[in-house]
């Protein structure tokens, strides 16, 4: 069957068109992003601003348009980290309800951690035993363990990359000041779930997101030798780089796009300050995600 898989995140609006039939591997069809970056419409007062809703309401219509000639079995569609915490988030579900006719629902931070998790077990396979999962997005940041589909430890926690870009950090290149606080909030966030992650000396350790995919493309370049694997040392080395560079010189780097390079700063702090404080020596990079573990739950569901 075909599926559509539309995700309002942080940062994009992704309709994501799949063909997937249960026991194979969803295979991607067409897909459709437009970066809008709707947490930075959150307000003071915690609201999506009128011109934020706008704004969506005008990319789902483009995207329903633009889609209207492809025939799919069935949409799901969803929003994370940016509508699910903005004071006025059901008006706007409504306003998009009532304005485009989809229905979008809202994945609770731990949904976001299970059906991610998911995903990798279903791409890394059992033979990966007992996996830990680090998936860093806009707004939250995704932290899961287990050895089998359904993870034993699973969390959200609000440092989304571009969340804290924006709370943080000042200056180009960003100020020692700025660094400094963010790296001490992000330590005191991350500390308290050691215990309950727990030893992780025999997990697996697994990034998805563009985030982890951008840092590893930096990693080889500036350190091939590492090899293809996100390392502990070479995330040390290349975030020490990043802190240093002005926006125009880390938007130069490859994988890093104008937009991601003003973010891709503190998503390495985050990344960095998880695998020290877990006790991460590297991590492998997947290529699925919360969208494919949206599918493959939903092909279970029609299986059952």
């Amino acid at each position: 069957m075909r599926l559509g898989v539309l995700d309002v995140g942080s940062n994009t609006v992704h309709l994501q068109i799949m063909d997937a039939h249960h026991g194979s591997a969803p295979l991607a069809h067409q897909s459709f992003k437009e970066e809008i970056r709707l947490a930075e419409f959150l307000t003071d007062s915690g609201e999506i601003s009128p011109s934020g809703v706008e704004t969506l309401l005008q990319t789902l219509t483009r995207l329903k348009n633009q889609t209207r000639d492809i025939q799919i079995d069935e949409t799901l569609a969803f929003a994370t980290s940016a509508i699910r915490e903005a004071n006025n988030s059901e008006a706007v579900l409504q306003a998009v309800l009532d304005e485009t006719g989809i229905e979008l629902q809202v994945l609770s931070g731990e949904d976001e951690a299970r059906f991610t998790f998911l995903a990798v077990r279903r791409w890394v396979g059992w033979s990966a035993g007992d996996v830990l999962m680090l998936d860093i997005g806009g707004g939250s940041l995704e932290i899961a363990r287990g050895d089998q589909e359904v993870p034993k430890f699973s969390t959200s926690v609000m440092l989304g990359a571009s969340r804290l870009t924006r709370q943080f950090l000042s200056g180009d290149p960003f100020s020692e000041k700025s660094l400094k606080k963010l790296d001490s909030h992000i330590t005191t966030t991350i500390a308290p779930l050691k215990s309950a992650v727990g030893d992780i000396s025999k997990c697996t350790a697994i990034g998805t997101s563009k985030t982890i995919r951008t840092l590893r493309r930096i990693q080889e370049n500036y350190l091939p030798e590492l090899g293809r694997d996100l390392t502990l040392e070479g995330l040390a080395a290349i975030t020490q780089k990043l802190q240093a560079m002005e926006h125009s010189k880390r938007a130069a780097l490859p994988g890093v796009s104008n937009s991601r390079a003003n973010q891709i700063v503190a998503g390495a702090m985050v990344a960095l300050k998880t695998m020290q404080l877990l006790g991460i020596e590297k991590m492998t990079q997947c290529p699925w995600a919360l969208r494919e573990g949206i599918v493959l739950q939903r092909l279970d569901w029609l299986k059952s």
